[in-house]
């Protein structure tokens, strides 16, 4: 008889996220140690940890993360981003030696700010400023690749078992009010480093676990809008979306799930006129942006943390709450790990948003 472990497990991957909702700061530490309960859920071939408010002293700048193939890389990333952006400070990023950690490439990190006079000579906004000098990065330079770019947050990722990129990268010496953490179990593309969750841009970042069927029309929706799918994977292309209808389209995040997660017509109809009229013009509109497959996602930002199932739940999502604090996982035992007496633990539906915001955010619904 075939035993867990000696077969392949689509349903797979795991990810969890908590924010605390007045800023308290936690190590990065914790969430490595509610990862572990998880391994069996990921095979070693990716993991990783986005953390928000890491970075109280350069909170002003834009924090970019990049992988580099070899030195040539980095030289000529390094020309390009000093010819556009103010640099205040640049190193490699620290990480300590890790058995199970091998063919590592060069990490490093820059700290910068968009050039006012290229923003003036564009008339452009910082933000989208930003974005396109990464898709520049990532679809020019060969061997460089952005795979952090926020301000006052930052995402670590590789290939190995959540414990060990933790360890790798010194998680504990690091502190912020919310983190998100996946460990992958690749099944469409194969494990390298920047193929690792989470993925980012700007201030987002996303942690994904299913299989997105509608890639393809994701992607000829997302790129006639100027985004560049590089990495071919569909949590990449999650990322942009969101960008698209949250950042760029300024929807309400209730018009943006709806988008993304579309009640099914059958249930459409058995609602009130007025909002089947709303969901009906959103389906039209945002067609294209429909997340078809199972899928479980953590969405953080600066301001908050978002967590979505597929429309049916086909892959799992358990929240709780203590407190101030919100908890979102693929299972209740690495939320357990955090807290061991919450006060509430329940099932989201599938398609409904699990919502968590800082308490003097501008909250988007």
């Amino acid at each position: 008889m075939l035993m867990e472990g000696q077969i392949r497990i689509p349903s797979a991957c795991g990810l969890i996220g908590y924010i605390n909702r007045r800023g308290k700061i936690t190590s990065g530490d914790h969430i490595v140690s509610a990862m572990s309960v998880m391994r069996e859920r990921g095979n070693g071939l990716g993991a990783g940890f986005a953390g928000y408010g890491i970075y109280p002293d350069r909170k002003e700048y834009y924090a970019f993360h990049l992988f580099y193939e070899n030195t040539k890389a980095k030289e000529e990333t390094s020309q390009f981003l000093y010819r556009y952006f103010n640099i205040v400070y640049e190193e490699s990023i620290p990480t300590r030696k890790v058995k199970n950690i091998r063919h590592a490439p060069l990490i490093w990190r820059y700290f910068a700010k968009p050039k006012e006079e290229y923003l003036f000579e564009d008339e452009i906004s910082e933000e989208d400023y930003v974005v396109e000098k990464v898709m520049e990065i990532n679809t020019k330079i060969d061997g460089a690749y952005v795979f952090s770019s926020g301000k006052n947050m930052g995402i670590f990722k590789g290939v190995g078992y959540p414990e060990d990129i933790g360890d790798f990268y010194r998680l504990e010496e690091y502190k912020g009010y919310m983190w998100t953490a996946h460990t992958r179990f690749p099944t469409n593309t194969p494990g390298w480093w920047g193929g690792a969750h989470p993925f980012g841009l700007l201030d987002w970042s996303v942690v994904h676990n299913g299989e997105i069927s509608s890639y393809g029309a994701n992607v000829r929706y997302i790129e006639m809008f100027g985004y560049k799918c590089t990495l071919r994977t569909d949590t990449e292309v999650i990322t942009y979306i969101i960008d698209l209808l949250l950042r760029k389209h300024k929807l309400p995040l209730d018009i943006a799930v709806k988008a993304l997660a579309a009640p099914f017509y059958s249930a459409i109809e058995r609602i009130n006129e007025e909002e089947k009229a709303k969901i009906k013009i959103i389906r039209a509109v945002y067609q294209s942006c429909l997340l078809n497959g199972p899928f479980a996602i953590i969405l953080g930002f600066s301001n908050g943390m978002i967590a979505l199932n597929d429309r049916i739940k086909l892959r799992p999502l358990v929240a709780a709450e203590k407190g101030e604090t919100l908890y979102v996982a693929s299972e209740e035992a690495a939320i357990r790990e955090l807290c061991s007496n919450p006060d509430r633990i329940y099932l989201p539906k599938g398609g409904e948003p699990v919502v968590g915001f800082l308490e003097e955010a501008e909250v988007l619904v």
